[in-house]
């Protein structure tokens, strides 16, 4: 048995995320815990809301609120929506938590005694309408790289390139929109990554397994230009974790807080501690290789636009401490998600958010399209007709056509029972020939997190089970041969039992909706795929489900199409 230390990128806590945000980390982290799980395998999930910076007090303030108000609000509004997404986590958590402040302080600590963080008198923004400093978030502009005009001072979004404020063109307050603008010294500290450069680019370099997108951005920071630079971890911000020294203030550092891209990596870290007080659990044997860890196998799921935070600087900041804190091994990376040829917005509501999702549709059908979407090797487009597609001919027409259709038949025929007497014939053996197969093909494909790969294998799988109905043809074989009959009814239904096992990483509720039909409470992961064909034998019970997928028709597409179309 491994064991398996997974964490989600962290969602911001200013409003609801759209699926792009979900697909981007928290649902493939889902998936692939579960997998685990399913494999009996000891699985520690974690996420929390990442509550700290500009995003948070830009948030709170245009919904008129405090930001701890704000904050609470939405942590409640985002940790339910995961619930309802079937987002299995073993602890969601919080930045803001005391765990956190306490352990973000205990590394600046580590830092700092190992001689790795440096202070420095700097030229900052000043908004003089805002009369306040301007940490980078606070500051839009054009991107000099890309040219894209709502660039923020730490990052450009779009093509990821690393940002000073006053690198951007026509700068101007994100909190009021003013240019006046002027640069006025400040004391800020910085984390001194170059000087563990030739570290951290061996440790890359170590990670064969890594997808190319995540080493392929790590390096272009570590060596283009001027390679890896020191990056400021404080901000001049009332909302944060405060720069102190041990119970003490940071000479110098009083009324900042630590930078939201120092603390949020922490909070994986604090987010185990904060399980372990909630459970009772040993967080340390999931992070310190001197209590335990060492045994770990630590995976990171996120976007992007977060690799090199996860790559270079909370790497850093571990390598740096000195201590024995578990590193990561493989970090899943992934492109954007675009919408209709654009971009997802919330400002001019365009695109499917978490919420409208679910308003729509249950999380099962969105759980299979963007997981057999996911923009793995490239960016990848939402668009309803595809939506519509996948939808109609993957979950209905394959998998839903295939249940209804034997139990329906049993029923009908043998009442709702399983039929017993005779045995496998031919084309029975043949199909648990090539179900073997492909489960082991599946199981490959999940054990490396080839998302679309697997949804494809077990799109397969669940083609092969309808290809041999077809061919089987039990209601035809009924009138001539009932015993024979029986044993592809039998056959059938064990073929149902065995798709809600394989599925229930990617449709959670589907799968419980078919094990509930066979009258199923728990079943193993099929190690021996003909043995798991025979669980259910002659004189069981069974209930013909409900539809367990309703098409999509075209008056519903357009009427959705145009609902989330946006405003300009």
């Amino acid at each position: 048995m491994t064991r398996h230390l997974i964490t989600s990128a962290l969602p911001y806590i200013n409003g609801i995320k759209h699926l792009g945000n979900l697909i981007g980390s928290q649902l493939p982290a889902d998936l692939f815990a579960r997998y685990q799980r399913s494999r009996s395998n000891e699985v520690l999930f974690l996420c929390a809301t990442d509550e700290h910076g500009t995003p948070a007090e830009l948030a709170a303030a245009k919904a008129g609120k405090p930001v701890a108000t704000y904050c609470n609000e939405m942590h409640g509004i985002q940790a339910d929506i995961a619930k309802r997404f079937r987002l299995s986590f073993d602890h969601f958590g919080r930045s803001s938590s005391p765990e956190n402040h306490q352990m973000t302080q205990y590394f600046a600590r580590c830092l700092a005694n190992a001689g790795l963080i440096r202070e420095v008198s700097e030229q900052q923004i000043y908004s003089i309408s805002d009369g306040r400093f301007l940490p980078d978030r606070y500051i839009e502009g054009t991107c000099p790289n890309c040219g894209y005009d709502k660039a923020r001072g730490d990052q450009c979004e779009k093509c990821t390139k690393q940002l000073c404020p006053t690198d951007l063109i026509d700068p101007h307050s994100a909190i009021s929109g003013s240019t006046d603008l002027e640069l006025r010294k400040t004391k800020h500290l910085y984390l001194r990554q170059s000087a563990l450069k030739y570290d951290l680019d061996a440790w890359i370099d170590s990670k064969k397994d890594w997808p190319i997108l995540t080493t392929s951005i790590a390096k272009k920071w570590l060596h283009d230009g001027n390679g890896l630079q020191d990056r400021g971890i404080t901000r001049d911000l009332d909302w944060g974790i405060p720069v102190k020294k041990g119970d003490a203030d940071w000479p110098g550092m009083e009324g900042k807080v630590f930078y939201v891209w120092f603390d949020a990596p922490i909070e994986y870290i604090a987010c185990a501690r904060e399980w372990s007080i909630k459970t009772g659990g040993d967080w340390e044997r999931w992070w310190r290789t001197d209590k335990g860890a060492d045994d770990v196998h630590y995976t990171q799921f996120m976007g992007k636009d977060n690799v090199p935070f996860h790559t270079l600087s909370f790497p850093a900041t571990i390598l740096g401490s000195g201590e024995p804190w578990k590193m990561v091994d493989q970090l899943k990376s992934f492109n954007y998600l675009n919408y209709e040829g654009g971009q997802f917005s919330t400002s001019q509501e365009r695109g499917v958010f978490m919420d409208q999702a679910l308003g729509i549709l249950p999380a099962d059908y969105w759980r299979w399209w963007l997981l057999s979407h996911a923009p793995e090797s490239s960016d990848s487009e939402f668009t309803w007709e595809n939506f519509q597609q996948s939808v109609n001919k993957d979950l209905a027409d394959v998998l839903g056509n295939f249940v209804s259709r034997i139990t329906k038949f049993c029923r009908s025929k043998f009442g709702a029972v399983v039929p017993g007497g005779g045995s496998f014939g031919p084309a029975e053996t043949a199909l648990i020939a090539e179900l073997t197969a492909r489960v082991r093909t599946y199981e490959g494909f999940m054990d490396a997190i080839e998302v679309r790969k697997s949804a494809q294998e077990l799109r397969a799988i669940w083609v092969a089970g309808n290809e041999y109905l077809q061919s089987a043809a039990p209601w035809s074989t009924f009138k001539e041969n009932p015993d024979m009959a029986a044993v592809q009814v039998r056959f059938g239904l064990n073929l149902i039992r065995l798709y809600a096992v394989l599925s229930a990483p990617f449709i959670p509720d589907v799968s419980a909706a078919m094990l509930a039909a066979m009258r199923t409470e728990h079943a193993d992961w099929p190690d021996d795929i003909e043995g798991a064909l025979r669980m259910l034998d002659g004189g069981h019970v069974f209930t013909v489900p409900d539809v367990l997928f309703a098409k999509i028709t075209d008056d519903q597409r357009e009427e959705w199409q145009n609902r989330f179309r946006g405003t300009r």
